[in-house]
């Protein structure tokens, strides 16, 4: 029987969520790439038990997870089964719809159907009574909001979900649906958007959208798909994930002058002392309107390394000024 590390809430820092009650950790795992049919079983339960020891207490999937889709929050259940159990209050669990996860009409965006569908199809797979936070995870410009949002409010009521959440939505959508979810008297805890040095598009009015609102903000794929890991420095290394599998991280994307951004920037993490991946964990959570990042995994030594932000000098004005510079 796996018994947790006494320690582990001694060795993360947590942050409040926007001006809810939730603290989150810092980093949080996302269950999205590295636990599908492709990893194995064992592999899996290290990885998050590695994450437990440590402090992280968030473990973030979606339906369509895997692959194939669904897999993910299946192999979850098996882990929740085997490990989980007697730590559930203790763990902060998500998951999302909003993306294809079926064939036919009701099978994905954002009717009130597919929402209130996945959810129950969620919870059967990961083998829960509710998740702490169910997100819409994308716009749908063809659905009111007022359904989508309405959705989410009966799902909370419902106590299959404790809170509502959105993923991937500008300020303007993000504004319309914070203050509908206010109406609905189920305010929204978090939003879930894409940022790193690399793509800096929520800082064009969505920070400070969520900073008024006092929505909280976990940021996915805060190391660029793995380009700021520094590893494509000097080519593609043949077991990397643009080798194995380039869907979410093509060869094209290494341009000389996205190359020439990364040497900068590596030479600000040198002198610093640090690696590139984790200067760049550090600056996506410079500004505190940023709750958690979310960190993948294919091994627990993944979860270890990145770790190593958590007792490192905080960035300097200086240092940020320069980082700006090697963006610009």
């Amino acid at each position: 029987m796996y018994t947790p590390s006494a320690e582990r809430y001694q060795q993360m820092t947590y942050r409040r969520c926007g001006r809810s009650g939730v603290k989150l950790p810092i980093l949080s795992l996302g269950l999205w790439h590295n636990f599908g049919d492709k990893t194995p079983f064992e592999t899996q339960q290290a990885m998050l038990r590695t994450a437990f020891d440590h402090g992280i207490v968030h473990f973030d999937l979606a339906n369509n997870y895997g692959p194939p889709y669904g897999e993910a929050e299946r192999n979850f259940g098996k882990h929740m089964d085997a490990d989980w159990r007697p730590h559930r209050d203790e763990l902060f669990l998500s998951t999302k719809a909003g993306y294809d996860m079926w064939d036919g009409p009701y099978g994905d965006h954002g009717s009130r159907k597919y929402l209130i569908a996945s959810i129950d199809q969620s919870l059967k797979r990961m083998h829960v009574d509710y998740v702490d936070v169910f997100y819409h995870h994308r716009p749908d410009p063809e659905t009111p909001i007022e359904e989508t949002m309405g959705a989410l409010d009966q799902i909370v009521r419902s106590g299959k979900a404790l809170y509502a959440g959105i993923s991937n939505y500008g300020p303007e959508d993000t504004r319309r649906a914070v203050r509908e979810l206010n109406r609905l008297g189920t305010p929204c805890l978090i939003h879930q958007p894409r940022y790193s040095m690399l793509d800096r598009h929520i800082e064009n009015g969505l920070t400070e959208e969520l900073r008024q609102s006092g929505t909280g903000c976990i940021v996915f794929q805060p190391l660029a798909g793995g380009l700021l890991t520094g590893k494509y420095l000097d080519g593609i290394p043949e077991d990397s994930r643009m080798a194995r599998d380039n869907r979410f991280l093509k060869p094209d994307s290494l341009t000389e002058e996205t190359l020439g951004k990364l040497r900068k920037l590596k030479k600000t993490a040198d002198a610093r002392g640090q690696k590139l991946h984790h200067l760049a964990l550090q600056w996506v959570l410079r500004d505190e309107v940023v709750t958690s990042a979310l960190i993948g995994a294919s091994r627990p030594e993944q979860i270890l390394d990145n770790l190593a932000i958590l007792s490192a000098p905080p960035l300097t004005e200086e240092e940020l000024r320069e980082i700006d510079e090697a963006l610009a």
